[in-house]
């Protein structure tokens, strides 16, 4: 607690001294410290949320948001903003947990809608899918393959599912399993519905995420799943990572929980992937 408060002491003092140079009002110099602070302990905000907080318009709230994307302090998402993304490492497991879990809920709710009683699924790493795997619990006589030991706990609950896990090296921080073993043994198998999650989409469509192992084994579900169900919340539009997944135009459907960027929702429309908005 005393490394973060003097973190946050040395962002006030940085925010007050670029503003001081820029000749800011101190109103809004407050305002923004109070928004990095709000970013920093939720991992994302809207700009509705932040206009509500405020009570100030949503032009403000943009402008507060775009100088403090320029400083390096926040990352500017259409609709609000997050935390600085690094290209090289994902945010820790439990904060993502508590990341906007209001949406992951929604587009999971809606997700598994899409699944029948008795079809056969691959369901890789994340907290997005996790979620998906609560509300698959409606359901009767699924057959699971996954490499999440949080989805298999979470499923092992039903009497009436088939849960495998599929073997490799166990991730302490999270929970994945990951290793050429891993994707051995998911290439064994060719299901109805693999159910992704994704660290990051560019506007070109490509699906990006941090670490190569868990890419691979994602990879080799989709290579064997007759249908590819993607769930991304909003945040992940626009967000850098450094390995290469695959791209929307090999995705039969994307689940998520607000209207992607034009450019990105042109490429969606182009690559004819079916947009599921929840």
């Amino acid at each position: 607690m005393a490394i973060f408060n003097k973190t946050m002491k040395e962002t006030h003092e940085e925010i007050s001294l670029r503003h001081s140079e820029d000749n800011v009002s101190l109103p809004q110099i407050c305002r923004q410290e109070r928004i990095v602070e709000m970013v920093q302990n939720k991992g994302f905000i809207s700009t509705d949320e932040l206009v509500s907080v405020f009570q100030v318009t949503p032009q403000t709230i943009r402008r507060d948001l775009n100088e403090l994307d320029r400083q390096g302090l926040v990352l500017r998402h259409h609709g609000g903003a997050s935390l600085m993304a690094s290209s090289t490492e994902n945010t820790d497991y439990q904060q993502r947990k508590q990341q906007l879990n209001e949406e992951k809920q929604a587009i999971a709710k809606r997700l598994a809608t899409r699944i029948p009683d008795g079809a056969s699924l691959f369901i890789n790493i994340g907290t997005t899918t996790e979620a998906v795997a609560h509300h698959l619990l409606g359901h009767s006589r699924l057959k699971v393959i996954t490499n999440n030991l949080h989805v298999a706990a979470i499923l092992l609950k039903k009497s009436d599912f088939t849960v495998i896990i599929a073997g490799g090296e166990v991730r302490n921080r999270d929970g994945g399993i990951v290793s050429q073993a891993t994707r051995d043994f998911i290439n064994q198998f060719y299901v109805d519905y693999a159910i992704i999650g994704i660290s990051g989409i560019n506007t070109d469509g490509a699906l990006l995420d941090y670490d190569y192992q868990e890419v691979r084994v994602a990879q080799a579900m989709t290579a064997n799943a007759k249908h590819t169900l993607l769930a991304a919340d909003h945040s992940k539009f626009g967000r850098n990572a450094m390995v290469r997944m695959g791209n929307l135009k090999h995705i039969d459907a994307l689940f998520t929980d607000r209207n992607p960027p034009d450019l990105l929702t042109q490429y969606i429309q182009e690559s004819h992937t079916e947009l599921v908005v929840c």
